[in-house]
């Protein structure tokens, strides 16, 4: 399903048939990463909300929890190539990236592509690496483009990282740059899996391996129609300024040293778009930011009392409290 040139000048031309297809599209995609997963139903409708909405998703938790196991899934639903790149402390940024290797046989010095050129991108541990291999990501992840010896690259269409990280106080790990953080959409811890669910792991993924059976619930050319016609849900004035407002209060906040920045309402306002769809409507509602507001804007900001993840979303959750939602959005 496409959207006319004529149907993207107005919200309004964004029907029920094309949210109905959406929601559908992303139904079956769900299901497929379920099947995989146990028990990270809402870690699976965000990871596909960043999807949608153009992001990319930073999964952190403990090691063991299936960080991992997401990231690998939602490339198996996505019919598109897939790359992971392995972070370790002695990872260069050429190795993620590419590099230009000088060819005896022609004279001339030609570029061999890094692993991030691919659809999906997972970079598992990104917090293992240096500062100086995690930022050869930042232009990558925020302009869909690589710059190497002064010749620019275009990413592939559509382009998302799922990069998975360990909490910064394990050994070994190194946190990420205020800069790249603020590149992610999302962050989403997965967590502990309930005692039922973990059962359930046990008799599944004891016997075959839980991807094998995974099978594309959607191709590229779906992906790029479908964030099309996420990008034109509508979104009032009063609920942007409702928007700026959050932002606002986190950059007033005496408990916060440093607040979120103007792409954080970027992020957040897609994002809301994205989960509107999802819920079968074709404009935004207050209760979509407040929802993802925790998720998008967390990892943006840095407390007072320590750069924790439970802090900053408990903060959050405290501006979201007292910011007034106006009774025209």
């Amino acid at each position: 399903m496409s959207i006319s040139h004529e149907a993207t000048q107005t919200n309004s031309a964004i029907g029920a048939e094309h949210i109905e297809w959406v929601q559908q599209l992303t139904s079956r995609a769900r299901t497929a990463m379920n099947a995989v997963l146990e028990g990270k139903d809402e870690a699976v409708g965000l990871s596909l909300i960043t999807l949608l909405a153009g992001g990319h998703v930073l999964l952190e938790d403990v090691p063991g929890v299936g960080k991992t196991l997401l990231a690998k899934a939602m490339g198996k639903v996505v019919d598109g190539s897939v790359r992971r790149i392995q972070f370790t402390p002695d990872l260069l940024p050429t190795d993620v990236v590419g590099v230009n290797l000088f060819n005896q046989e022609t004279r001339h010095f030609e570029f061999r592509q890094g692993p991030v050129f691919a659809n999906i991108v997972i970079a598992d541990e990104i917090n293992r690496a240096s500062p100086k291999t995690q930022s050869a990501m930042l232009e990558c992840m925020a302009e869909n483009q690589a710059t190497i010896d002064g010749t620019t690259y275009p990413m592939p269409s559509p382009f998302i990282v799922v990069a998975t990280q360990n909490p910064i106080d394990m050994e070994g790990t190194y946190a990420l740059p205020e800069a790249q953080r603020d590149r992610f959409m999302i962050r989403v811890s997965l967590g502990y899996p309930r005692m039922q669910d973990e059962v359930d792991l046990l008799d599944n993924q004891i016997a075959h391996d839980p991807l094998g059976s995974a099978q594309p619930a959607s191709n590229l050319e779906q992906i790029t129609q479908a964030r099309d016609i996420v990008r034109h849900v509508g979104a009032s004035r009063q609920l942007r300024e409702y928007i700026v407002a959050i932002l606002d209060a986190t950059r007033n906040d005496q408990a916060i040293v440093l607040g979120c920045s103007p792409r954080g309402g970027v992020h957040l306002l897609r994002a809301a778009k994205a989960r509107a769809a999802l819920s079968g409507r074709t404009y935004v509602t207050p209760d979509d930011i407040q929802s993802l507001a925790p998720y998008v804007l967390a990892h943006r900001i840095i407390p007072r009392d320590g750069d924790d993840a439970d802090l900053a979303a408990d903060l959050i959750g405290r501006v979201i409290a007292r910011v007034p939602v106006s009774a025209n959005q």
